[in-house]
C-alpha cells in the first residue's frame, strides 16, 4: 500500500506554445494538470510512494490522464472511469510577466461525480499519510461529502492529515472557502498555506500571525509558502523562516506549490527536521517553475542535490 494517499481532479491541459492572451494562440501542447496528482507524482519522484483516487471519464482524455499517471509510478488502483460524465479540461494563458492565468472547463466532469462510495477506507487507513486540497471540497456537494468522509478514515486509523489550501476561487466565492478549509483545517495535523490564503482563511498576511492561527486550531505542523523568499515553519515547540532558492527565470509558476508540498511530505517521510523538510519543499518548488508544465518540472533527489550543490551534475 502507498505511503501517501490524495484524492482529487486531474484534467488535460492544453498548454499554449507561446504567450499572451489566449485569443492569439492557435498551438498548444497536451499536458495534464491536477494539483493531487501533480503532488503524488512529485512525491514518487523523490522516492516515495503514492496513490490517487479519483474519477476520469471513459473518454481518450481520460485514458491518456490514467497511463500517464501510472506510468509515473503512482498507485491508480482507486480510480474509477465513468461513462456518464466526461474528463475535464483547461486551459493556460501564460505570460512573461505576471502571473498565469487558467480557464477551466470541468464542470460536471468525471471528477466532480466523486462520492464517498468510491472510498476504500483499508486504502486509506494503510497509509502514514492523506493529502487533500481545498480545490476538490469546491467541485461539488458530493466531492464536498467525499472529503468529509476521507478526513474521517484518516482520523479514526490514526492516519497524519495535510492540507493544502489551494483556494480557487473560479470554484467557489470566498465566505464558502473559508468556511469549508477552516473547519478542514481544524482536523489537519500539517497545513500548508501561502499568505494570500491566510489572508482569505485568518485575516492575516504576517507569517507568524498565520501560522498561530493555525496552531491555535490544534494543527501540529505549520508552513507558510512565501514565494521565492522561501518559507516560514511553526509548530508548539519551534518556528523559523528558511530561505528560498533563487531561480534565475521562472518559466512556469504553476505547480510550484504542488511540489512544494511533495517536497516537504517526502521529507517528513524521510526522517529529515522540519528545517531540513522545508529546505526540501524550497528546492522542489523552486524546480518546478523552470519547466513548461505543471508536473514536468518536478525532480528526483538527484536533481535536488545537484541545484542545491550538493552534488556535482554531469552533463555529458
Amino acid at each position: 500500500m502507498p505511503e501517501v494517499v490524495t484524492l482529487g481532479e486531474t484534467m488535460v491541459l492544453m498548454n499554449p506554445e507561446s504567450s499572451g492572451p489566449l485569443k492569439y494562440i492557435s498551438q498548444f501542447t497536451k499536458q495534464i494538470g491536477g494539483a493531487e496528482s501533480n503532488f503524488a507524482i512529485g512525491v514518487v519522484r523523490l522516492g516515495h510512494s503514492a496513490g490517487w483516487i479519483s474519477r476520469l471519464g471513459n473518454d481518450e482524455f481520460g485514458k491518456y490522464i490514467l497511463s500517464f499517471i501510472q506510468g509515473e509510478g503512482v498507485d491508480i488502483s482507486q480510480v474509477k472511469f465513468d461513462t456518464k460524465a466526461p474528463t475535464g479540461l483547461y486551459f493556460k494563458e501564460r505570460r512573461e510577466y505576471g502571473e498565469s492565468k487558467v480557464y477551466y472547463y470541468r464542470k460536471g466532469s468525471a471528477a466532480s461525480c466523486l462520492s464517498p462510495e468510491d472510498l476504500d477506507a483499508d486504502y486509506i487507513g494503510s497509509a502514514k499519510i492523506l493529502h487533500i486540497s481545498g480545490i476538490t471540497p469546491a467541485l461539488s456537494e458530493s466531492c464536498y461529502q467525499t472529503i468529509q468522509e476521507a478526513v474521517a478514515i484518516a482520523k479514526k486509523q490514526g492516519v497524519t492529515i495535510c492540507l493544502d489550501p489551494n483556494i480557487r476561487l473560479k470554484l467557489w466565492d470566498k465566505e464558502r472557502a473559508r468556511q469549508v478549509i477552516m473547519e478542514l483545517a481544524a482536523q489537519a495535523d500539517i497545513i500548508l498555506p501561502g499568505v494570500s490564503e491566510g489572508e482569505i482563511l485568518l485575516g492575516e498576511t504576517e507569517a507568524a500571525k498565520i501560522a498561530a492561527g493555525f496552531l491555535d486550531l490544534g494543527v501540529q505542523k505549520v508552513v507558510v509558502k512565501l514565494g521565492k523568499k522561501g518559507a516560514y515553519y511553526a509548530t508548539p515547540t519551534e518556528n523559523q523562516l528558511v530561505p528560498g532558492y533563487p531561480v534565475a527565470k521562472v518559466v512556469d509558476p504553476i505547480g510550484a506549490g504542488d511540489g512544494f508540498a511533495a517536497g516537504f511530505i517526502a521529507g517528513l517521510l524521510k526522517g529529515y527536521t522540519m528545517e531540513e523538510s522545508v529546505k526540501l519543499a524550497n528546492a522542489v518548488g523552486a524546480l518546478a517553475t523552470t519547466v513548461i508544465g505543471d508536473v514536468e518540472g518536478l525532480p528526483t533527489m538527484e536533481e535536488v542535490a545537484v541545484f542545491k550543490g550538493e552534488k556535482e551534475g554531469i552533463d555529458r
